[in-house]
């Protein structure tokens, strides 16, 4: 818009006119000065809200940068545990041996039940199995973990369950 108006301006001022077109030429002048002025007043009204919400890095303290900081956190070194359908991300290396150790169904039941939140009677209903059997399959294997986990003689932490 501003460039249409600069060329239209710089064609009237080359022409030799009478002084009805000088008139015009006169009030498209004035138009275009006025124009270009509230388009600088806009700009800087713009450029001193945004220096009124800014802060400057320079300001802020050395505390305040790790406040606004956000750290990603994906999962690239991890086990993936499938589910029915559900995917489990495991990072704990001991915790993730000692869930490969046990038998299928132990393991689907500490995933849903623990990881994926649900109770025994969810899990029951998912699994096709008796919320007593599941409550029972829940308990043998974290008798398993525990005792897998409590095991290991590199003076780990063990995780507890309870």
């Amino acid at each position: 818009m501003l460039s249409l108006l600069l060329r239209k301006w710089k064609e009237l001022k080359i022409m030799k006119l009478t002084s009805y077109e000088e008139h015009k030429k006169h009030t498209f002048d004035s138009y275009c000065k006025k124009t270009l002025k509230n388009e600088v007043i806009n700009i800087q009204r713009q450029l001193q809200r945004q220096r009124e919400v800014e802060v400057s890095f320079t300001t802020l303290s050395n505390f305040e940068p790790q406040e606004l900081a956000v750290i990603d956190d994906y999962v690239l070194e991890g086990y993936y545990f499938q589910v029915l359908g559900y995917e489990v991300i495991l990072k704990n290396e001991e915790l993730i041996r000692s869930l490969c150790h046990l038998s299928d169904k132990k393991r689907e039941v500490i995933l849903l039940s623990y990881f994926l939140n649900m109770t025994d009677k969810e899990v029951g209903k998912i699994l096709g199995r008796a919320r007593s059997t599941v409550q029972y399959q829940r308990k043998k294997a974290l008798e398993e973990l525990k005792q897998r986990l409590e095991g290991n003689d590199d003076g780990s932490k063990s995780i507890d369950f309870s």
